[in-house]
């Protein structure tokens, strides 16, 4: 966990090195109140009031929501993982609703935020059927924002034994979401880059048109391991952006100085 003080002081080691866009990013833990969090969004709002905030936070209190975006927040990310119950309910425990799952998501939308969904490519059990039903819900639900990557495990999980999700699968859903929304936001993750040295700048080529760094001191990257062999834990903080940037060039691409709102 980050103190206040932790999380500001990251806020602005990237304004200065250039970044308009900060993504708070953590699970559903209950130490990260409605109050605490609206200390921390308002004091990067009151010290960086041109710097976009989008949340990932987990399924909260649709109550929760509504403050959230009333104090400043500008976009949500949750992913909905699986438009299928049944496989949603093969990869969630017994306490996690799917039809909560996807009134969150609508809620999100209906309060104003620049609002994402999105979902694993080969996670445990998926069929393709499962992949066009996702592909639908997007369609519908017409998000801002659509974060995808590859499922990768991690050993000390009961998915542990399952293959990950493959590059090219990644790359042609990647690029399927780009067509249905020229305007969408669309990450290349930190992901695409662990299961492969240039799966960020295929991500970027396929279509996707964000880049997320990790941002902060070796010591609490090393404490962000969703799973296995998670790139940007070893290097420095200015490292990982400039080195994306370097990237950029080789393929064509520069970093945008804007938010990059959904417009």
């Amino acid at each position: 966990r980050l103190s206040k003080d932790d999380i500001l002081n990251l806020a602005e080691h990237s304004v200065d090195l250039g970044i308009k866009t900060i993504v708070l990013q953590g699970g559903e833990d209950d130490f990260y109140t409605l109050d605490y969090l609206k200390k921390i969004i308002e004091g990067i709002k009151n010290k960086f009031e041109d710097t976009a905030i989008t949340l990932s936070l987990g399924e909260r209190d649709f109550s929760d929501f509504e403050e959230l975006k009333n104090i400043g927040a500008d976009r949500y990310l949750l992913r909905h993982e699986t438009y299928s119950k049944s496989h949603y309910e093969k990869l969630h425990p017994n306490s996690m609703s799917f039809k909560n799952r996807i009134d969150s998501i609508f809620k999100l939308k209906e309060i104003g935020f620049q609002t994402g969904c999105g979902m694993m490519i080969g996670s445990p059990f998926q069929t393709y059927d499962n992949l066009y039903d996702d592909l639908n819900f997007i369609l519908e639900l017409k998000p801002q924002m659509v974060g995808l990557g590859p499922f990768i495990p991690h050993k000390d999980t009961p998915f542990r034994n399952y293959k990950r999700g493959n590059l090219s699968d990644v790359l042609k859903i990647l690029s399927i979401v780009r067509i249905s929304d020229e305007k969408i936001l669309l990450p290349a993750t930190t992901a695409l880059g662990s299961i492969d040295e240039f799966g960020r700048e295929n991500g970027i080529l396929a279509g996707a048109n964000v880049l997320m760094p990790n941002v902060g001191a070796k010591k609490l990257r090393k404490n962000y391991k969703l799973y296995d062999n998670k790139i940007g834990t070893e290097v420095e903080n200015s490292d990982d952006f400039k080195g994306l940037e370097e990237k950029l060039k080789k393929i064509g691409y520069e970093i945008s100085p804007y938010r990059g709102d959904y417009r």
